[in-house]
Protein backbone atom coordinates (compact mmCIF):
# COMPACT_ATOMS: atom_id res chain seq x y z
CA UNK A 1 0.00 0.00 0.00
CA UNK A 2 1.12 3.10 -0.95
CA UNK A 3 -0.25 6.63 0.18
CA UNK A 4 0.11 10.10 -1.04
CA UNK A 5 -0.21 13.40 1.22
CA UNK A 6 -0.25 16.97 -0.17
CA UNK A 7 -0.11 20.35 1.34
CA UNK A 8 -3.48 22.00 1.98
CA UNK A 9 -2.28 25.40 3.30
CA UNK A 10 -0.14 27.25 5.87
CA UNK A 11 -1.54 28.68 8.67
CA UNK A 12 -1.47 32.13 8.02
CA UNK A 13 0.54 33.92 11.01
CA UNK A 14 3.78 31.65 12.09
CA UNK A 15 5.48 32.15 15.34
CA UNK A 16 8.72 33.46 15.32
CA UNK A 17 10.71 30.21 16.52
CA UNK A 18 9.98 26.87 15.93
CA UNK A 19 7.06 24.94 16.97
CA UNK A 20 7.85 22.48 19.63
CA UNK A 21 4.53 20.88 20.29
CA UNK A 22 0.43 20.26 18.48
CA UNK A 23 -2.78 19.43 19.61
CA UNK A 24 -5.30 18.79 17.29
CA UNK A 25 -8.99 19.81 18.63
CA UNK A 26 -11.86 17.80 18.29
CA UNK A 27 -14.36 19.31 16.18
CA UNK A 28 -17.62 20.94 18.16
CA UNK A 29 -20.67 23.19 17.00
CA UNK A 30 -18.67 26.05 17.23
CA UNK A 31 -15.66 24.74 15.35
CA UNK A 32 -17.12 22.52 12.89
CA UNK A 33 -13.55 21.93 11.50
CA UNK A 34 -11.89 21.80 14.11
CA UNK A 35 -8.63 23.59 15.57
CA UNK A 36 -4.61 23.14 16.23
CA UNK A 37 -3.31 24.77 19.16
CA UNK A 38 1.05 24.80 18.70
CA UNK A 39 3.44 25.72 21.45
CA UNK A 40 6.46 27.83 20.24
CA UNK A 41 10.31 28.10 21.57
CA UNK A 42 8.83 32.03 20.74
CA UNK A 43 7.19 31.16 24.35
CA UNK A 44 3.64 31.43 23.27
CA UNK A 45 0.58 29.64 22.19
CA UNK A 46 -1.81 29.82 19.13
CA UNK A 47 -4.88 28.74 18.11
CA UNK A 48 -5.58 28.41 14.64
CA UNK A 49 -8.69 27.39 12.34
CA UNK A 50 -8.07 24.38 10.39
CA UNK A 51 -9.89 25.77 7.36
CA UNK A 52 -8.72 28.94 6.83
CA UNK A 53 -5.08 28.92 8.87
CA UNK A 54 -5.90 32.47 10.32
CA UNK A 55 -4.92 32.56 14.01
CA UNK A 56 -8.03 33.07 16.76
CA UNK A 57 -6.05 33.16 20.27
CA UNK A 58 -2.79 34.01 21.30
CA UNK A 59 -1.21 33.38 24.28
CA UNK A 60 0.14 34.73 26.69
CA UNK A 61 -2.31 37.87 24.88
CA UNK A 62 -0.18 40.83 26.03
CA UNK A 63 4.03 39.69 25.96
CA UNK A 64 5.58 35.96 25.37
CA UNK A 65 6.66 34.12 27.99
CA UNK A 66 10.70 34.65 28.49
CA UNK A 67 11.54 30.93 27.30
CA UNK A 68 9.81 28.54 25.43
CA UNK A 69 6.74 26.52 25.89
CA UNK A 70 8.02 23.02 25.97
CA UNK A 71 4.76 20.90 26.76
CA UNK A 72 1.74 20.91 25.95
CA UNK A 73 -1.59 18.70 26.35
CA UNK A 74 -5.24 19.28 26.30
CA UNK A 75 -8.45 17.52 27.83
CA UNK A 76 -9.91 15.03 25.49
CA UNK A 77 -13.09 17.47 24.35
CA UNK A 78 -10.30 20.09 23.87
CA UNK A 79 -12.08 22.85 26.01
CA UNK A 80 -8.58 22.71 28.26
CA UNK A 81 -4.75 23.41 27.40
CA UNK A 82 -2.05 22.34 29.82
CA UNK A 83 1.44 23.94 28.73
CA UNK A 84 4.82 24.29 30.60
CA UNK A 85 7.76 26.81 30.03
CA UNK A 86 11.34 26.50 30.30
CA UNK A 87 11.66 28.17 33.16
CA UNK A 88 9.15 25.92 34.71
CA UNK A 89 5.66 27.59 34.94
CA UNK A 90 2.81 25.45 34.06
CA UNK A 91 -0.17 27.22 33.29
CA UNK A 92 -4.04 25.48 32.79
CA UNK A 93 -6.03 28.16 30.06
CA UNK A 94 -9.90 27.48 28.42
CA UNK A 95 -9.18 27.33 24.58
CA UNK A 96 -12.26 29.08 23.88
CA UNK A 97 -10.91 32.64 24.98
CA UNK A 98 -7.53 31.73 26.38
CA UNK A 99 -9.06 32.67 30.23
CA UNK A 100 -6.04 31.22 32.48
CA UNK A 101 -7.59 28.62 34.84
CA UNK A 102 -4.35 27.96 37.28
CA UNK A 103 -0.77 28.82 37.09
CA UNK A 104 2.04 26.66 39.27
CA UNK A 105 5.87 27.53 39.09
CA UNK A 106 7.39 24.26 40.14
CA UNK A 107 10.91 26.50 40.08
CA UNK A 108 9.48 28.02 42.84
CA UNK A 109 8.86 25.36 44.81
CA UNK A 110 10.95 25.03 48.11
CA UNK A 111 13.57 21.99 47.98
CA UNK A 112 12.62 20.56 51.61
CA UNK A 113 9.17 21.92 51.70
CA UNK A 114 6.54 19.22 52.28
CA UNK A 115 5.24 20.21 49.13
CA UNK A 116 8.18 20.61 46.91
CA UNK A 117 8.15 18.73 43.67
CA UNK A 118 10.86 18.42 40.51
CA UNK A 119 10.58 21.26 38.09
CA UNK A 120 8.80 20.52 35.52
CA UNK A 121 9.83 19.52 31.72
CA UNK A 122 6.95 17.44 30.39
CA UNK A 123 3.20 17.80 31.84
CA UNK A 124 0.09 15.54 30.90
CA UNK A 125 -3.09 16.83 31.19
CA UNK A 126 -5.99 13.82 32.40
CA UNK A 127 -8.50 13.52 29.61
CA UNK A 128 -10.97 15.05 31.89
CA UNK A 129 -9.17 17.37 32.99
CA UNK A 130 -9.27 16.53 36.49
CA UNK A 131 -5.32 16.53 37.53
CA UNK A 132 -2.30 16.86 35.44
CA UNK A 133 0.76 14.73 35.96
CA UNK A 134 4.72 16.39 35.41
CA UNK A 135 8.53 14.58 35.00
CA UNK A 136 11.63 16.75 34.74
CA UNK A 137 15.03 16.34 36.11
CA UNK A 138 14.62 13.61 38.85
CA UNK A 139 12.65 11.40 36.52
CA UNK A 140 9.47 10.78 38.18
CA UNK A 141 6.00 11.26 38.11
CA UNK A 142 3.91 13.83 39.95
CA UNK A 143 0.42 14.22 40.46
CA UNK A 144 -1.08 17.64 40.89
CA UNK A 145 -4.48 18.71 40.56
CA UNK A 146 -6.00 20.68 38.07
CA UNK A 147 -8.45 22.41 39.86
CA UNK A 148 -8.53 26.74 40.26
CA UNK A 149 -8.82 26.81 43.92
CA UNK A 150 -5.35 24.83 44.37
CA UNK A 151 -3.89 24.12 40.88
CA UNK A 152 -0.40 22.65 40.91
CA UNK A 153 -0.23 21.52 44.48
CA UNK A 154 1.24 17.83 45.16
CA UNK A 155 -1.38 15.05 45.29
CA UNK A 156 1.49 12.22 44.97
CA UNK A 157 4.49 11.02 43.85
CA UNK A 158 5.15 7.94 41.59
CA UNK A 159 8.47 7.44 41.65
CA UNK A 160 11.03 5.59 38.80
CA UNK A 161 12.76 3.71 41.91
CA UNK A 162 15.87 4.83 39.87
CA UNK A 163 15.02 3.41 36.75
CA UNK A 164 14.96 6.68 34.83
CA UNK A 165 17.03 9.65 34.46
CA UNK A 166 15.59 12.45 33.31
CA UNK A 167 11.78 12.69 32.06
CA UNK A 168 12.00 13.55 29.04
CA UNK A 169 7.96 12.69 28.10
CA UNK A 170 4.90 11.92 29.67
CA UNK A 171 1.29 10.82 28.86
CA UNK A 172 -2.33 9.55 30.10
CA UNK A 173 -3.56 7.16 28.22
CA UNK A 174 -7.18 7.95 26.65
CA UNK A 175 -8.80 6.19 29.50
CA UNK A 176 -6.71 7.86 32.05
CA UNK A 177 -6.41 4.63 33.70
CA UNK A 178 -2.45 4.42 33.27
CA UNK A 179 0.15 6.73 32.22
CA UNK A 180 3.71 5.81 30.32
CA UNK A 181 6.72 8.02 31.16
CA UNK A 182 10.20 7.89 28.79
CA UNK A 183 13.52 8.86 29.91
CA UNK A 184 16.70 10.61 28.39
CA UNK A 185 18.29 7.11 28.25
CA UNK A 186 15.26 5.30 26.16
CA UNK A 187 13.32 3.45 28.66
CA UNK A 188 9.81 3.47 28.84
CA UNK A 189 7.47 2.60 31.96
CA UNK A 190 3.76 2.36 32.13
CA UNK A 191 2.46 3.16 35.67
CA UNK A 192 -1.45 2.13 36.70
CA UNK A 193 -2.72 6.07 38.29
CA UNK A 194 -4.24 4.81 41.21
CA UNK A 195 -2.01 2.47 42.51
CA UNK A 196 1.12 4.04 41.18
CA UNK A 197 1.92 0.41 40.43
CA UNK A 198 4.59 -0.13 37.66
CA UNK A 199 2.79 -2.45 34.55
CA UNK A 200 5.80 -2.23 32.19
CA UNK A 201 9.05 -1.28 31.49
CA UNK A 202 10.52 -1.29 27.81
CA UNK A 203 14.08 -1.16 26.96
CA UNK A 204 12.98 -0.10 23.27
CA UNK A 205 15.58 2.36 22.21
CA UNK A 206 19.46 3.49 22.62
CA UNK A 207 18.89 7.44 22.90
CA UNK A 208 16.52 9.72 24.54
CA UNK A 209 12.52 9.09 23.74
CA UNK A 210 11.14 12.81 22.60
CA UNK A 211 7.45 11.63 22.12
CA UNK A 212 4.52 8.94 22.80
CA UNK A 213 1.54 8.47 21.35
CA UNK A 214 -1.14 6.28 22.88
CA UNK A 215 -3.87 4.27 20.53
CA UNK A 216 -7.90 5.20 20.95
CA UNK A 217 -8.37 2.13 22.32
CA UNK A 218 -5.69 2.10 25.24
CA UNK A 219 -3.79 -1.03 23.74
CA UNK A 220 -0.82 0.31 22.53
CA UNK A 221 2.06 2.52 22.54
CA UNK A 222 4.30 4.58 20.03
CA UNK A 223 7.80 5.68 20.74
CA UNK A 224 9.71 8.53 18.92
CA UNK A 225 13.48 8.41 19.89
CA UNK A 226 16.89 10.02 18.83
CA UNK A 227 18.02 6.63 17.81
CA UNK A 228 15.92 7.66 14.66
CA UNK A 229 14.00 4.83 15.16
CA UNK A 230 9.60 4.17 16.82
CA UNK A 231 8.69 1.67 19.12
CA UNK A 232 5.81 -0.01 19.24
CA UNK A 233 4.56 -1.60 22.56
CA UNK A 234 1.34 -3.90 23.36
CA UNK A 235 0.76 -2.77 26.78
CA UNK A 236 -2.71 -4.60 27.10
CA UNK A 237 -2.58 -7.12 30.12
CA UNK A 238 -3.11 -10.55 29.24
CA UNK A 239 -6.04 -12.65 31.45
CA UNK A 240 -3.62 -15.63 31.77
CA UNK A 241 -0.53 -13.95 32.98
CA UNK A 242 -1.62 -10.50 34.47
CA UNK A 243 1.05 -8.64 32.87
CA UNK A 244 1.31 -6.73 29.98
CA UNK A 245 2.80 -7.52 26.61
CA UNK A 246 6.36 -8.27 26.79
CA UNK A 247 8.94 -6.10 24.90
CA UNK A 248 8.17 -4.09 21.97
CA UNK A 249 5.61 -5.51 19.22
CA UNK A 250 7.75 -3.75 16.39
CA UNK A 251 10.02 -0.78 14.89
CA UNK A 252 9.96 1.45 12.36
CA UNK A 253 13.19 2.42 10.58
CA UNK A 254 13.55 4.81 7.92
CA UNK A 255 14.36 8.14 9.13
CA UNK A 256 18.01 9.39 8.89
CA UNK A 257 17.84 11.67 11.81
CA UNK A 258 16.32 11.78 15.67
CA UNK A 259 12.36 11.33 15.42
CA UNK A 260 10.58 13.95 17.46
CA UNK A 261 7.01 13.49 17.08
CA UNK A 262 4.74 10.74 16.69
CA UNK A 263 1.12 10.39 16.75
CA UNK A 264 -1.30 7.21 16.01
CA UNK A 265 -4.50 7.21 14.01
CA UNK A 266 -7.87 6.61 15.82
CA UNK A 267 -8.35 4.13 13.77
CA UNK A 268 -5.14 2.21 15.21
CA UNK A 269 -4.47 1.81 11.09
CA UNK A 270 -2.04 4.49 10.80
CA UNK A 271 1.13 5.38 12.76
CA UNK A 272 3.01 9.19 11.93
CA UNK A 273 6.45 11.08 12.78
CA UNK A 274 8.48 13.80 12.33
CA UNK A 275 11.93 14.40 12.00
CA UNK A 276 14.84 16.37 12.26
CA UNK A 277 15.92 14.87 8.98
CA UNK A 278 13.16 17.23 7.65
CA UNK A 279 10.79 14.29 6.82
CA UNK A 280 7.16 13.36 7.59
CA UNK A 281 6.63 9.46 7.27
CA UNK A 282 3.21 7.50 7.77
CA UNK A 283 3.63 4.10 8.67
CA UNK A 284 0.94 1.02 8.00
CA UNK A 285 1.00 -0.26 11.52
CA UNK A 286 -0.39 -3.53 10.39
CA UNK A 287 2.32 -3.98 7.49
CA UNK A 288 5.36 -2.29 9.40
CA UNK A 289 6.14 0.06 6.46
CA UNK A 290 5.99 3.50 5.71
CA UNK A 291 3.51 4.08 3.42
CA UNK A 292 4.29 7.46 2.39
CA UNK A 293 7.23 9.86 2.34
CA UNK A 294 6.52 13.74 2.78
CA UNK A 295 9.62 15.93 2.12
CA UNK A 296 9.38 19.19 3.97
CA UNK A 297 11.43 22.34 4.21
CA UNK A 298 12.61 21.67 7.90
CA UNK A 299 13.02 20.12 10.85
CA UNK A 300 9.40 18.66 11.75
CA UNK A 301 8.73 19.01 15.62
CA UNK A 302 5.32 18.32 16.05
CA UNK A 303 2.65 15.99 14.17
CA UNK A 304 -0.65 15.43 15.20
CA UNK A 305 -3.83 13.27 12.90
CA UNK A 306 -7.14 15.01 13.05
CA UNK A 307 -8.21 14.28 16.44
CA UNK A 308 -11.94 12.65 15.89
CA UNK A 309 -15.11 14.31 16.68
CA UNK A 310 -18.07 16.37 14.92
CA UNK A 311 -19.10 14.47 11.81
CA UNK A 312 -15.62 13.43 10.71
CA UNK A 313 -15.56 9.99 12.50
CA UNK A 314 -12.50 7.83 12.78
CA UNK A 315 -12.38 7.65 9.01
CA UNK A 316 -11.14 11.61 8.81
CA UNK A 317 -8.28 11.03 11.55
CA UNK A 318 -6.79 9.30 8.72
CA UNK A 319 -7.45 11.82 5.40
CA UNK A 320 -5.61 14.60 7.27
CA UNK A 321 -2.64 16.03 9.76
CA UNK A 322 -0.89 18.88 11.12
CA UNK A 323 2.60 19.16 11.13
CA UNK A 324 4.60 22.07 13.23
CA UNK A 325 8.82 22.89 12.72
CA UNK A 326 11.70 24.80 13.04
CA UNK A 327 10.08 28.19 10.47
CA UNK A 328 7.76 27.70 13.50
CA UNK A 329 4.07 27.44 10.57
CA UNK A 330 1.28 25.13 11.06
CA UNK A 331 0.91 22.86 8.17
CA UNK A 332 -2.21 21.14 7.25
CA UNK A 333 -2.18 18.03 5.05
CA UNK A 334 -4.67 16.09 3.32
CA UNK A 335 -5.10 12.61 1.40
CA UNK A 336 -4.88 12.61 -2.12
CA UNK A 337 -5.93 9.68 -3.73
CA UNK A 338 -7.36 7.94 -1.00
CA UNK A 339 -11.00 8.45 -1.79
CA UNK A 340 -11.24 9.61 1.96
CA UNK A 341 -12.33 12.97 2.15
CA UNK A 342 -10.24 15.25 4.51
CA UNK A 343 -12.75 17.43 6.04
CA UNK A 344 -10.48 20.59 6.25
Amino acid sequence: MSLAYVNAHDCAEPHKQAIWGLSYLPANASHPEGRVLSASADGSLKLFSTSSGQASLTYPPDQPHTLAVVSLSTSEDGSLALYNTLEGTTRLIGTENGDLKGTWASYGAQAGAEDAVEPAWSVSLHPKGSVYASTGGLGNLTIHSAASDDFGSKMRTISSEGRQKFGMFCSFSPDGKRIALASETGQITVFDVESGALEASYNTHAMGVRSLAWSYDNSLLLSASEDTHLGLHDVRVSSGSGKPGSGVVATFAGHKSWVLSADLSADGRLGLSGSADKTIKVWDIGARAAVSNIQDTDKVWAVKWRAIGGGGGVASSTASFASGGEAGAVRWWRAAGTGVKAEI
